[in-house]
């Protein structure tokens, strides 16, 4: 499996209370409908919560600031994941998709990058 996590910060206009409502219930289902597009076969979001242990963390270790939230998707292989990439339907989804993404994300201060997943435990 190849799973893509894309870190995110929302933008400074939208109220974090309304960026997880859109980005759960407004771009949750996109993602959803676009996902044979694109050849996902899983999707999650992560919302951050805890914030006074996160400042905890972010304190003690010198860190960054928490990011709003974490995105996974995962793609059986990488065929897969090439296919929803350069096929017709998937350049129009992925169009769609950060169109709609720039409603709430600041690109500038998120990240996204691939990955292999590694199994250390799991109980």
């Amino acid at each position: 499996m190849i799973k893509l996590v894309y870190c995110l910060t929302k933008r400074d206009d939208v109220e974090l209370d309304a960026f997880y409502r859109y980005w759960l219930n407004e771009h949750g289902p996109l993602v959803r409908g676009f996902a044979d597009a694109i050849g996902a076969v899983r999707y999650i979001q992560s919302h951050t919560c805890l914030p006074d242990l996160n400042e905890l963390f972010i304190e003690s270790r010198g860190l960054e600031p928490a990011y709003d939230g974490i995105t996974e998707v995962w793609w059986q292989d990488r065929a897969a994941l090439e296919q929803g990439m350069t096929s017709e339907a998937g350049v129009a989804a992925h169009a769609a998709l950060k169109e709609d993404e720039s409603k709430f994300i600041d690109f500038s201060r998120s990240r996204v990058f691939m990955t292999e997943e590694h199994t250390i435990f799991d109980n």
